[in-house]
């Protein structure tokens, strides 16, 4: 049913786990809502209407372009969600007034030449072993970006305050990059809302590949697909895509030094680790699941939200050419993904409202995931 009327379902084999979670892609393939009910009705398949004005919830969370401007004037709103274009003049805002402690550069360009931007905190010029920080990778997930400029916010205001934040960066460097797939999340803003890929120009007269597919770790193998306008596209080859490229080259370069990488997507509530591609059992398993149980026990402390957490292909779904399959693989040893709020309800239109309490719960999860993994274990 999927697969004929376009609509991406997740883990389209149970009916109990069906998410109202691309409708984006109903409207592409010029199949109606009605349609899509008529044949839900037909199958005898159950289900609930979550939203039933969609698109006035997209427009209610979507800033005018007049608010953007005027905003853009004032102090900068963490409790927000901003263009690409705001979050990269926060970026270079806040390497010109924390130069001492942020350092800005860029490790190359998306597919359509938009730099891709990093932010490097520092707090000593000695050797370190670093973390890697990823959000955006799949453009609709908003939260995501959001949250990865609450992290260094947080890290600039709470360093000599917060023993733990200040133990965390005495002893890591910490690489954040806010938006990975640029083109995908403008194309979010200014077109399609509930745009996932990124915007590479493929055949049949499609856009775009999954970025989370596209990593050379069993490339296109299970959960992810051949045809170019899937939302789950592998690409043409490992690595096609140069947002996915540059990130790759960089953490390789980096690999005997990061010892942690970190990518934040939505939604699900889950705290993940490999592996994706197959439900074999990682060598380091006691120590990253300990981490993992102790980052969603952070989490529940904070507001009582519940987070499942483990291997990526049992508690999630199988998927090939997942970042954190490759950062493991290459000797990053702690990997983790983490899909934040929520379950479904608002799914990729998370509220602004809850931006907040998000990022609160999930700096203390990643607190506790550095600290468990800073004691050594194995």
């Amino acid at each position: 049913m999927y697969q004929q009327l376009q609509v991406d379902l997740w883990q389209p084999s149970s009916i109990s786990n069906i998410w109202k979670d691309t409708v984006t892609d109903v409207h592409a393939s010029n199949v109606s809502s009605e349609a899509l009910l008529t044949y839900l009705r037909q199958a005898n398949m159950e289900y609930k209407i979550l939203v039933n004005n969609l698109q006035r919830v997209i427009e209610k969370q979507s800033p005018s372009r007049a608010k953007r401007k005027r905003r853009s004037l004032l102090k900068y709103d963490y409790e927000d969600y901003h263009t690409l274009e705001e979050i990269e003049k926060w970026m270079h805002h806040m390497n010109r007034t924390h130069s001492n402690l942020v350092h800005m550069f860029s490790i190359g360009t998306s597919y359509e030449g938009r730099p891709l931007y990093v932010l490097k905190v520092i707090y000593s010029k000695s050797y370190k072993r670093e973390i890697w920080m990823d959000c955006g990778i799949h453009a609709r997930e908003w939260i995501g970006p959001a949250f990865c400029q609450w992290f260094v916010k947080e890290a600039i205001n709470t360093y000599k305050s917060d023993r733990v934040m200040k133990k965390i960066l005495d002893f890591l460097y910490i690489y954040v990059m806010p938006v990975l797939n640029p083109d995908g999340y403008h194309y979010s803003w200014t077109h399609d809302r509930f745009w996932r890929k990124t915007r590479s120009k493929m055949k049949l007269n499609c856009y775009g590949v999954d970025p989370n597919r596209n990593w050379k770790v069993k490339f296109c193998e299970e959960g992810a697909s051949l045809n170019p306008c899937d939302s789950t596209y592998c690409g043409p080859y490992a690595e096609s895509e140069p947002e996915v490229k540059a990130v790759a080259q960089f953490i390789h370069k980096r690999r005997k030094y990061i010892k942690i990488y970190m990518t934040f997507h939505a939604y699900a509530q889950m705290v993940l680790y490999p592996y994706s591609y197959q439900y074999e059992t990682i060598p380091n398993f006691k120590c990253v699941e300990s981490a993992a149980q102790k980052a969603v026990q952070a989490i529940n402390s904070a507001y009582g939200v519940r987070y499942r957490h483990g291997p990526a292909a049992s508690t999630l779904y199988l998927s090939s050419g997942s970042s954190i399959d490759w950062a493991y693989n290459i000797g990053i040893p702690y990997a983790f993904a983490f899909e934040l709020r929520d379950t479904g309800y608002y799914g990729f239109l998370l509220p602004e409202g809850l931006i907040r309490p998000t990022c609160i719960e999930t700096m203390l999860a990643v607190k506790n995931i550095t600290m468990h993994l800073l004691k050594k274990c194995r």
